[in-house]
């Protein structure tokens, strides 16, 4: 383990305004996006419209630290054969990977699930370094419901993201914590604080445990939200409010970044949250986005799976990460949301 390098990619990966793509749908997640565009999922399609992205000079320049990956899409080559993760890099990227194989349910507990892929990680990291990975992603998915999330399976899946954790760190791969708290349901703001406070400090309980180097992680946590059903909103003020109240009261100060997840929020939802997180400043932490449906809803939209739409679907991801460039420095507003891009 290298923990100077360790540290400069946990760095880089947060650096000011920056943030990551979120571009590793499995093959199934990805077929849902495009039927519901109207586009036949294949390995080319797949293909056309990732490359599409890091083609899109403005925003993967200016805008995208890095961009995790999928493993279909670490190994693709682009239209004219340069591995994909080459044009990444190109455009002064980092390449990452997700590694877990997905939340699976959890034997004598209802309604939970333990996300699994532990199993060869170690082999698999070292390929992926060699193909380029220099971050790897691993999501443990926490829900709230009645008699959930159960401590149990809240220990299980930190233990599964610190064992993780520390296999990377091994492989000189810097490894994204990410403990979702899920925003479905009809949970109260408060009862999300609770859960999400209880999951951020056993996650670094393990981590700790695990003797995990913190410098040389990345955290993607959800937002402190209501659920989606629940009947009373929150506005991006309280959000805000809760979400760094929490983080100081469980959060280290030697965790370099956090890169937040967009969960189920829409496109401007998202922004205008990381937008007022980042105006309550100053952390201790760099706060910045780690979205894939706010960065990609629109640009597939505009695609549609031809090629003639090409321009219009970049056009699209750039103000997309524009905006949230803009929300990671605080500087967001409903005007600039508005504009052509």
């Amino acid at each position: 383990m290298s923990k100077d390098q360790l540290a400069s990619v946990a760095i880089a990966m947060t650096a000011k305004g920056k943030g990551l793509l979120a571009a590793d749908e499995s093959t199934s997640t990805i077929k849902k996006r495009f039927d519901a565009i109207g586009v036949e999922s294949t390995a080319d399609s797949r293909r056309d419209y990732r490359e599409l992205m890091f083609r899109t000079d403005e925003a993967m320049r200016d805008y995208i630290s890095g961009v995790i990956l999928y493993d279909e899409t670490i190994r693709q080559n682009a239209k004219d054969g340069t591995p994909l993760v080459k044009l990444i890099e190109a455009a002064g990227s980092i390449p990452g990977i997700k590694v877990d194989s997905g939340a699976k349910p959890f034997p004598n507990f209802p309604g939970e699930t333990i996300t699994e892929g532990l199993d060869g990680l170690a082999v698999r990291l070292k390929e992926y370094y060699d193909l380029g990975a220099r971050f790897a992603k691993w999501r443990a998915v926490i829900d709230i419901a009645e008699g959930v999330p159960t401590y149990g399976s809240i220990r299980a899946n930190a233990h599964a993201l610190a064992r993780y954790a520390a296999l990377c760190q091994e492989a000189n791969i810097v490894p994204i914590v990410e403990p979702e708290v899920l925003m479905d349901g009809n949970h109260s703001i408060e009862r999300c604080y609770e859960v999400t406070e209880l999951v951020l400090k056993t996650v670094f309980e393990e981590l700790y445990l695990n003797r995990v180097f913190l410098e040389g992680i990345v955290l993607k946590p959800n937002m402190v939200v209501p659920g989606k059903l629940a009947p009373r909103q929150a506005s991006p003020e309280e959000v805000a409010e809760q979400t760094l109240r929490l983080f100081r009261n469980a959060v280290p100060l030697a965790v370099p970044g956090i890169a937040f997840l967009s969960g189920g929020q829409s496109d401007v939802e998202a922004t205008a949250n990381l937008d007022a997180i980042n105006r309550i400043g100053p952390t201790p932490w760099a706060i910045t986005f780690s979205y894939g449906r706010a960065l990609q809803a629109a640009p597939q939209k505009a695609w549609g799976g031809k090629v003639e739409n090409v321009p219009a679907a970049q056009k699209a991801f750039t103000h997309r990460a524009r905006m949230n460039y803009l929300a990671a420095l605080g500087q967001w507003s409903d005007t600039q949301e508005r504009a052509v891009a």
